[in-house]
């Protein structure tokens, strides 16, 4: 199945480093041109030396204002991958309100903020569009000490329906992608010990953890019109965990 994404303007929040990054690559090796936005500088510097024609934009996703002026410059934009996110691991009795607000600030509230700003564009235009919030199993599934995690990815799940339904009328297909465990930096402090890491992989049927290639593939599935019919799912990555 060819995955082309020719002609498309495609912006992806926390593309510095990790999934997001490697989705910038693959995006502008099917054709498009990608936008890469972080709140790293430094980041997004290595990611513009790797990939030359790759768009980046420095911005943090936690100042609403700053990042409607941010997105709003840009111009038009096809299809918008809302990556970026926070983990937080603290127990439930000794979860702090600095920690639920970072968490809600970057993976709940800016992916509205974002899409709320790039989908009036695509109504405004009359071509439709496609939306990708990238979430978790855990939206699905719940584990000790990831209270506001796990609560901000349900909260995107359900979100996402919503945007469905009301973006469907106007052309735009709204998805989730929804990994398990992938060995990012972000989750280095499970993958990289040797009991979670074990622990981890005994969860999966397939008896491995997702690499950031299994959910960029995913994500560029959904992105193109392989899938153009498909709006409102949240397509695991996973291994076949959820089915436990």
């Amino acid at each position: 199945m060819e995955i082309s994404l020719s002609g498309k303007r495609v912006l992806i929040t926390g593309a510095g480093r990790g999934i997001g990054r490697a989705l910038a690559i693959r995006v502008v090796a099917c054709g498009g041109h990608a936008i890469a936005l972080s709140r790293t500088q430094e980041h997004l510097d290595t990611l513009k030396a790797e990939c030359p024609s790759v768009e980046t934009v420095a911005c943090d996703l936690s100042d609403w204002e700053a990042t409607r002026s941010a997105v709003e410059a840009l111009g038009p934009v096809d299809c918008l991958v809302n990556n970026a996110g926070i983990m937080v691991v603290e127990p439930f009795l000794e979860a702090r309100k600095e920690s639920f607000d970072i968490i809600f600030d970057v993976n709940l509230k800016a992916t509205f903020n974002v899409s709320q700003v790039i989908a009036r564009g695509m109504v405004a235009r009359g071509q439709g569009g496609v939306i990708i919030n990238m979430s978790s199993q855990l939206g699905k599934t719940t584990r000790p000490g990831f209270a506001f995690y796990c609560s901000s990815k349900a909260a995107l799940d359900h979100l996402t329906r919503v945007m469905t339904l009301e973006l469907g009328p106007k052309g735009i297909r709204v998805n989730c992608v929804s990994p398990a465990l992938v060995e990012t930096d972000m989750t280095k402090f499970v993958w990289s010990d040797p009991a979670r890491a074990e622990a981890a992989v005994a969860a999966v049927p397939m008896g491995r953890l997702a690499t950031i290639e299994d959910v960029v593939n995913a994500t560029l599935f959904l992105l193109s019109e392989n899938a153009a019919h498909i709006s409102g799912v949240s397509l695991p990555v996973d291994g076949g965990a959820y089915a436990r």
